[in-house]
């Protein structure tokens, strides 16, 4: 019987000592996982945030924008929370959308939009 089942081996006293190890060395891993997340995750989204915030606040009347949605215009308001893009002057008082700031994606350069 003992052929599929391997005897058991008792350590001695130096093996046992040395299996016990410190608990600080046992949380490393865990603390590198964390720093490792912290860098490649965590602080490029907050990066990405503020810079988009910072866009968000410097939007004027005029500028040239695409909306998450893939809405390209030009602002003709600007609210606390909505801004009036037109998206279209064909007709006589153009065709205009009402979105939230948040949504606005990018700022064109000047004169993106020359059809509109």
């Amino acid at each position: 019987m003992s052929l599929l089942i391997s005897d058991a081996m008792a350590q001695d006293a130096a093996t046992a000592a040395s299996a016990v190890t410190d608990p600080l060395l046992s949380l490393l891993p865990l603390v590198l996982f964390g720093v490792v997340f912290y860098f490649l995750l965590i602080r490029p989204q907050a990066k990405r945030q503020k810079e988009h915030k910072r866009m968000i606040d410097a939007l004027t009347k005029g500028d040239e924008v695409v909306t998450m949605g893939g809405i390209a215009g030009r602002i003709t308001d600007l609210g606390d929370n909505f801004v009036q893009v037109e998206i279209a002057d064909g007709v006589p008082n153009g065709v205009q959308v009402k979105v939230r700031r948040a949504a606005i994606e990018a700022v064109l350069p000047k004169g993106s939009l020359k059809d509109l």
